[in-house]
């Protein structure tokens, strides 16, 4: 049954996200932050199509919240990662700096309340099964998946489309399909596509966030150059890989 194997899958990803967690906490490796914001879309890819039945919204309120908080700490991971590679004198006190937010998220009440409304949800959830209010799970979740490819396509075939919000639908459609592959048709060259696109305009959005950044950090002008070469050349790579996702989703 549908709805049972979606609450064994919020499960699964609690787990994760508590595994993350400590991870974060003691500090083992430096994948843990991205780890814990993969979970975290991953859980909201599956609750996305089901808002406004019951228990659905505070769960995908709270896993918002900490999606928001740790954008930041993300964000500096990235830059520390380039910093180490091409400019370590301008790491500074970087590192340290995101050990602390990195504490300071798993301190955070928006954490606390997420950890607090996973527990909570199984027993709401599976209530609502017994009430009645999840019949027609299936055909929801495909409507809703369904009006994500529409909105992808009429992005493509937009030529003044705005990258930010291809980089936005790309990901809800890949995450998406992810997110229920008994249900959704993921198959044939759609994945790779999807995959290849999303990267590409990471790489861009990174160059666009880095030079943001410069303006208010005064160490990083040295590098500005750099990154505005790199923004048009990702701009364009970018461009060249959404051609064929296009034709895809026509």
């Amino acid at each position: 049954m549908i709805a049972d194997r979606l609450q064994e899958r919020v499960m699964r990803l609690d787990v994760a996200l508590q595994a993350c967690a400590t991870r974060l906490a003691a500090r083992s490796d430096g994948e843990a932050l991205h780890d814990l914001r993969v979970a975290l879309r991953r859980l909201r890819s599956l609750l996305r199509p089901l808002r406004g039945l019951p228990g659905v919204d505070p769960l995908d309120e709270a896993a918002a919240a900490v999606g928001r908080l740790s954008t930041p700490l993300r964000d500096d991971e990235v830059l520390l990662q380039e910093l180490e590679s091409v400019r370590p004198d301008r790491i500074g006190s970087r590192r340290e700096q995101l050990e602390v937010g990195r504490d300071g998220l798993l301190a955070s009440p928006e954490w606390r309340q997420l950890c607090g409304t996973l527990i909570l949800w199984p027993s709401l959830w599976r209530q609502a099964g017994r009430d009645g209010a999840l019949r027609g799970l299936a055909r929801r979740i495909l409507k809703r998946q369904a009006r994500q490819g529409r909105r992808l396509g009429e992005a493509l075939r937009d030529p003044t489309h705005d990258r930010h919000r291809l980089r936005l639908l790309i990901k809800r459609v890949r995450y998406g399909a992810e997110a229920y592959p008994d249900l959704v048709d993921f198959s044939g060259a759609e994945p790779e596509l999807l995959k290849a696109a999303q990267s590409a305009l990471g790489d861009w959005h990174d160059r666009l966030q880095w030079l943001s950044r410069a303006e208010r950090e005064a160490d990083l002008q040295p590098l500005v150059d750099r990154w505005r070469e790199e923004l048009d050349s990702t701009a364009q790579q970018a461009d060249q890989v959404l051609l064929p996702l296009g034709e895809y989703f026509d």
